[in-house]
């Protein structure tokens, strides 16, 4: 999350009566992320989240925010979009796209332990579930159209090395992308960007208690696989070498097995999408880096920790064998009903 456009109150305010939300007390821009100007609104009775989009246009954007609310419709903690009179979720404020999500409670696990990677384990599966009856489809923007696109343009702000890896990488998954094993992997709604700081824990009695998953503005519909390597490559490495823990995997997958087992596809390509996740984020936080843009709030991620994760994947490739014997029961609450049948049943517009 970044601020590119400056709101006033008084201009959030005038959002906020066409919604019937109140009158508005405060406005906080949102440090973080790049893609979109946030800020938080506090009104008289609840704070939201206020996103102006700076890159997707009206037409792309009622398949993020129509997926939102489908999932929030299932049970799955997810921020709601609030609809105006009319029943549009999609507004616009000072010419741009702009929505009013509710706030989730809690913050983010910069440090997880096997707790926290079971629950959004669980949670994430749930998530795949959950948007099988989704209505609308739209490709991950950011899929492999895209890496073929941009490695080109950042291609030549590497040494040799690293131009010849990411090269030999794209080159990979494309082999990849024309396989039958890949024809074969399950499909639908994904995150795809679930990173631990788009993920909220409230504190309970008994442990970290998830209370949402946030930012769904990259997601699309892509394998369900990549949406699982995209959060094993965040949620289960260490940090500072991208080298994977195995704990923390195997708490992870066992838990998100334990709602949506592992197709037998999925299992053999699992080390082979690891690789794509990292190459995924090496490419856009190249682009991001060496071809930025002006915001207010704005800090760019180093494009050099995915270049190490996929170095490690390389050369460390996942063994599931291993991983099955290491495996952590999830906790019971990851084996629970995805929601109730009546809920289950409720039509998205």
């Amino acid at each position: 999350m970044a601020v590119y456009t400056q709101v006033s109150l008084q201009e959030a305010q005038a959002l906020l009566r066409q919604l019937d939300l109140g009158e508005a007390s405060a406005l906080r821009g949102i440090e973080g992320g790049i893609e979109n100007t946030n800020y938080f609104v506090t009104t008289d009775d609840a704070e939201f989240v206020l996103t102006l989009f700076e890159r997707l246009s009206f037409e792309q954007l009622p398949f993020y925010l129509y997926l939102m609310k489908h999932l929030a419709q299932r049970g799955i903690p997810v921020p709601d979009p609030v609809a105006n009179r009319d029943g549009d979720v999609l507004h616009n404020v000072l010419g741009k796209p702009a929505s009013v999500v509710t706030k989730l409670s809690g913050k983010s696990e910069l440090a997880p332990g096997v707790a926290h990677c079971q629950a959004v384990g669980a949670m994430l599966a749930r998530m795949h579930l959950a948007g099988r009856d989704f209505n609308r489809s739209q490709p991950n923007l950011r899929g492999l159209p895209w890496w073929n696109e941009t490695v080109p343009v950042v291609k030549p702000y590497l040494d040799p090395p690293q131009a010849a890896l990411l090269q030999s990488e794209l080159a990979f998954q494309n082999h990849i992308a024309e396989s039958s094993a890949y024809a074969a992997l399950p499909r639908g709604p994904v995150h795809a960007d679930l990173f631990r700081d788009n993920v909220m824990f409230d504190t309970g009695a008994e442990g970290p208690v998830l209370s949402g998953f946030f930012d769904f503005y990259f997601a699309g519909v892509d394998t369900w696989l990549f949406d699982l390597a995209v959060c094993l490559n965040d949620w289960c490495i260490d940090q500072a070498s991208g080298a994977a823990d195995a704990e923390r995997t195997a708490a992870f997958i066992t838990a998100y097995a334990s709602v949506r087992p592992l197709a037998g596809a999925e299992r053999e390509l699992l080390p082979a999408m690891l690789r794509a996740g990292a190459l995924r984020f090496w490419i856009s936080r190249l682009w991001d880096f060496h071809l930025p843009r002006e915001a207010a709030m704005l800090k760019a991620h180093d494009p050099g920790h995915f270049e190490r994760v996929l170095r490690e994947r390389l050369a460390h490739p996942l063994n599931l064998a291993a991983l099955d014997q290491a495996a952590v029961a999830p906790p019971p609450a990851a084996l629970a009903p995805l929601a109730e049948p009546a809920r289950l049943a409720r039509a998205t517009p």
